[in-house]
């Protein structure tokens, strides 16, 4: 699966050659399309209570902003690679800029809390299907070495600062109107839809590169069967069936089938899907790849820690506007000290795990934010920031500093290189649906142990400390594991 970007009647540059203002245009454009990427998250994280408060919707309903994202975005991501082999990297990048964009117009004016959903599964999808796209273009389009050392560096760092962003403009825009929060990226992500018709190059995937530009499809026949749309559909729909049916337990009890049937059906849909992977020629996960320890611990680590990260945003942001009666924008301002502290450190990821070795790295970074939980949890009611949420928020910001970079590294380490990138598709599934279960199990909890009108501050604590001890079970195991790959690594590589 290659492709390359040679401007017309043009060889390739050397790696020695100065980038063209055409391949600086190209990097402006997958960066910037990275940064919309990975500030969706921290956009809705912010507005949350705002949102509810507007459309008159509890927190099981509007954690679906956050959930919507992260099921449109790991439950479609190995169906949207097989997707983007099938008809080329250039026409489904262009299609998802432009599906983002009018997803963003909708959700922005969105009345009813389904709507709004509906378009955050969307502009999942749309994520999953640009956020690895632009690293295969830029792996197939900049030369090797320095050139296409410094694009990664470029790509990563503005992903890295997405969160950071989005928390910042959130928090402003918020203040405004929080439909503003979902329409910004609109008028952006369609500035760089017209700059990538003419920059983002051609592709060979999906089919023999036609001299005009484009490609032969294959047959729909067997494009059908190539897709997988039986085995995406079972798991996305698994997905959604499982938040709704963790998230209702709160309204309808465990003997119901609004809760309890949805579980049930989960199960029955992933098994479904197993089985259909299983008997696929051509299956969208490769399970070979779960056979590598060193891939099931870092999958397993890195669920942890953005789960529990984005399940303690959740709570501190319920917390301090709901309860407490802060702003958005202070709200954003408080959880700075846990994102930005990694888009300082981006750049210098590499050289860290190098000089330190991933399993160390995993295990510090995974010790952190668990002592923060633990510091969170033991916090009194009203929350002191310079004690409480200031404390905690570097810790998990020191944590993702270490680790964050260390779990992508070592996940695909023992595997073949023409495994890697299977196998990266499922191991950042796995991180979002470890943010989907997190933010699902503390909306339930937080619903369930919803303080009474004027409750002490002993009440308040106590109604949020089930939630609060789920995040710290989450991060306590992913320290778990962290020290499991220590142990791996004394006694030599699995």
């Amino acid at each position: 699966m290659t492709s390359s970007f040679v401007p017309p009647h043009t060889a390739p540059a050397p790696a020695h050659a100065p980038w063209s203002p055409r391949m600086w245009g190209l990097l402006v454009v997958l960066a910037g399309n990275m940064l919309i990427d990975a500030l969706e998250v921290s956009v809705a994280l912010v507005a949350l209570p705002t949102i509810g408060t507007d459309l008159g919707a509890s927190l099981t309903t509007t954690q679906w902003t956050i959930t919507g994202f992260a099921v449109g975005f790991g439950g479609l991501m190995l169906f949207g690679a097989r997707v983007v082999a099938l008809l080329g990297r250039r026409r489904v990048y262009l299609a998802a800029l432009l599906g983002f964009a009018v997803a963003s117009l909708i959700g922005a004016l969105a009345e009813d809390p389904s709507l709004l959903t509906a378009t955050r599964v969307v502009k999942g999808f749309c994520a999953a299907l640009t956020a690895p796209t632009g690293l295969a273009i830029i792996a197939t389009t900049f030369p090797e070495g320095t050139p296409r050392n410094r694009a990664l560096s470029v790509y990563t760092l503005f992903g890295a600062g997405g969160f950071t962003t989005g928390l910042l403009l959130s928090g402003w825009l918020t203040g405004f109107s929080w439909r503003l929060t979902f329409a910004f990226p609109a008028p952006a992500v369609l500035v760089l839809f017209v700059l990538g018709l003419r920059l983002i190059p051609g592709s060979t995937q999906g089919g023999a590169e036609r001299p005009g530009g484009g490609t032969a499809q294959p047959p729909s026949g067997a494009a059908r069967r190539r897709y997988g749309f039986a085995s995406a559909v079972a798991f996305l729909v698994a997905l959604l069936a499982l938040v709704q049916g963790i998230t209702s337990v709160p309204a309808h009890g465990w003997v119901d089938l609004r809760s309890t049937g949805l579980l049930v059906l989960t199960g029955v849909l992933l098994s479904l899907f197993v089985a259909l992977e299983r008997a696929s020629a051509e299956p969208l996960v490769r399970f070979a790849a779960l056979r590598s320890g060193a891939m099931i611990r870092s999958a397993l680590g890195a669920t942890c820690l953005n789960g529990s990260y984005l399940g303690l945003l959740f709570i501190a942001g319920h917390q301090l506007q709901s309860l407490a009666g802060w702003s958005p924008l202070r709200t954003a301002a408080a959880f700075l000290p846990a994102a930005a502290p990694l888009v300082v450190a981006a750049p210098y990821s590499g050289r860290i795990v190098a000089r330190f070795g991933a399993p160390r790295l995993i295990a510090a970074g995974a010790l952190l934010p668990f002592a923060g939980y633990l510091l969170y949890l033991r916090t009194p009611w009203p929350l002191a920031y310079a004690t409480g949420i200031l404390p905690t928020m570097l810790l998990v910001g020191a944590g993702f500093v270490l680790s964050f970079a260390a779990l992508n590294s070592q996940a695909t380490s023992q595997l073949p290189p023409v495994e890697r990138g299977a196998a990266s598709g499922l191991y950042q599934t796995g991180v979002q649906v470890g943010a989907t279960l997190s933010v699902a199990l503390v909306a339930a909890l937080l619903t369930a142990w919803t303080p009474p009108a004027g409750a002490v501050p002993a009440e308040i604590a106590a109604a949020c400390r089930p939630a609060l001890t789920v995040v710290t079970a989450i991060g306590g195991l992913g320290l778990l594991t962290a020290l499991t790959g220590l142990r791996f690594r004394r006694m030599g590589p699995h």
